[in-house]
């Protein structure tokens, strides 16, 4: 096979469009344009959004209210099963998570939560833990410690 050989495979190849051939071909006249108007124009492209002078819908709508999605808390989900690579009687806090890599990213947090089965007796110490996981980490014999999440700092005034 060589470079003058390669052809593209049937049918992925269209024949072009041939515009303004005459009313029998049927692009003849305005050629797939329609009637007069700005878009009829050669080189004429209208932006996204605009509607003819008139007061754009992006710009009629009201932009007022308050989102919360700034201020919440986001944690780094960790669940119950993946705890069970450190040893028996371990103290499992976010640093041993992090170098573990079962906890990763900017992230204010640690968050256990109940899915899979503990084989072993930890000392889990996160800053929030589900209902679930808690009783699980409980009936293998460890201990539920939840510190307090961390807050960002206040601006400066």
């Amino acid at each position: 096979m060589r470079l003058h050989n390669l052809k593209p495979r049937p049918g992925a190849k269209h024949r072009t469009k041939r515009l303004g051939q005459g009313e029998s071909s049927g692009h003849g006249k305005t050629a797939g344009r329609g009637g007069k108007g700005q878009t009829a124009r050669s080189g004429s492209s209208i932006r996204i959004g605009f509607e003819g002078g008139q007061m754009p819908l992006i710009r009629r709508i009201p932009k007022r209210g308050f989102n919360n999605a700034r201020f919440t808390t986001e944690y780094s989900p960790v669940n119950v099963g993946d705890l069970n690579q450190f040893e028996d009687g371990a103290r499992v806090d976010e640093t041993a998570l992090r170098s573990v890599g079962l906890a990763n990213g900017p992230v204010l947090g640690v968050k256990i939560l109940g899915t899979g089965e503990l084989t072993k007796k930890l000392a889990v110490i996160v800053s929030a833990i589900s209902a679930s996981a808690k009783t699980k980490i409980e009936a293998k014999g460890g201990s539920v410690e939840i510190i307090a999440k961390k807050s960002p700092t206040p601006a400066k005034k």
